[in-house]
């Protein structure tokens, strides 16, 4: 091996060292040089920040998207727990107007249309509802369901009227808010109620247009995610159906009994009732309050323990 060292050329023992020498500049030098450079000054920070526009992480999606929502529903700020979560469920635009406000609720169904105008192409495929109480468990009062019709086709809306409360009390045969005012129930579109008030069951119903009411139960959650009503709560059901449809009379007397429960109350002093005298459900508020929130509510439990004590004996 010595002999071969000596005995190779010269100018190849030359390249070799210099290939050994930069092999040993790589392994021991620093992979990068650090520069000297100049700090920024606050101010120049805080422009290079202003003019910073970072690209966008995903490219803008077009309002009418296909897969968007186009649902709007308008409902009444006072609905009930139930509707709340149905909206909120539903994804849909939800606004409310005021309680039994049609001038409000006229305001958002103008401002609608003027959305519409904009985008035609959107507007074309916009399913927009207006979601009522036929009488409000929260205020005891019925909806004003002759403006709502009339607005319904002034602006091309669909109506959809709960009617938990006001079915099985309103009207001559306790048929709801639509017999209450004589209304046709082909202006309704859809209208739902459980069975656990006037039926005394459990469950509940949705009547409509026929082509909604075989999408709704092909599709509905009652009928993929929920068991099918027991045989004997459905045979009550029926039951109470056939009890008010043979026994009309009961309607008037119970409206007989609100209205005097209901002006019995209003002779209550430091107490004002509010709700339809009609109404089962009303709702007692102090006349004057006392200034602070827990010491109304304490005021007023202590009048429901009080009451409750009297029926106990």
């Amino acid at each position: 091996m010595v002999q071969a060292f000596y005995e190779a050329p010269a100018y190849h023992l030359i390249l070799e060292g210099i290939l050994i020498l930069w092999i040993i500049r790589l392994i021991f030098s620093k992979t990068y040089k650090l520069q000297e450079r100049s700090d920024l000054t606050e101010k120049e920070k805080e422009e290079l920040i202003e003019e910073w526009q970072p690209e966008p992480l995903v490219p803008p999606v077009s309002k009418d998207h296909p897969s968007f929502n186009y649902n709007i529903v308008t409902g009444d700020e006072a609905a009930c727990f139930a509707i709340q979560k149905g909206l909120q469920a539903s994804r849909s635009s939800i606004k409310y107007f005021k309680h039994n406000d049609m001038n409000d609720l006229e305001r958002l169904l103008k401002e609608q249309e003027v959305e519409d105008q904009k985008n035609p192409r959107k507007a074309r495929v916009t399913r927009r509802f207006i979601v009522v109480e036929g009488l409000y468990i929260n205020t005891g009062d019925i909806c004003p369901l002759p403006q709502l019709v009339e607005l319904k086709y002034k602006y091309k809306v669909r109506i959809f009227l709960e009617e938990s409360l006001s079915f099985g009390v309103l009207g001559e045969h306790g048929r709801g808010v639509t017999e209450h005012f004589g209304i046709n129930i082909d202006d309704i579109d859809l209208i739902s109620a459980n069975m656990e008030n006037a039926l005394a069951s459990i469950g509940g119903f949705c009547c409509g247009r026929s082509f909604v009411i075989d999408h709704q139960r092909l599709s509905g959650q009652g009928y993929c995610f929920s068991a099918s009503l027991p045989p004997l709560l459905a045979s009550a059901a029926i039951e109470g159906l056939n009890i008010m449809e043979e026994n009309t009379e009961v309607f008037h007397t119970l409206r007989m009994k609100c209205k005097r429960i209901h002006k019995a109350l209003q002779r209550t002093q430091g107490l004002k009732v509010v709700g339809e005298s009609i109404s089962p459900a009303f709702h007692l508020q102090l006349e004057k309050s006392t200034g602070c929130r827990e010491k109304d509510v304490k005021l007023l439990q202590d009048i429901v323990d009080y009451v409750s004590a009297i029926n106990d004996h």
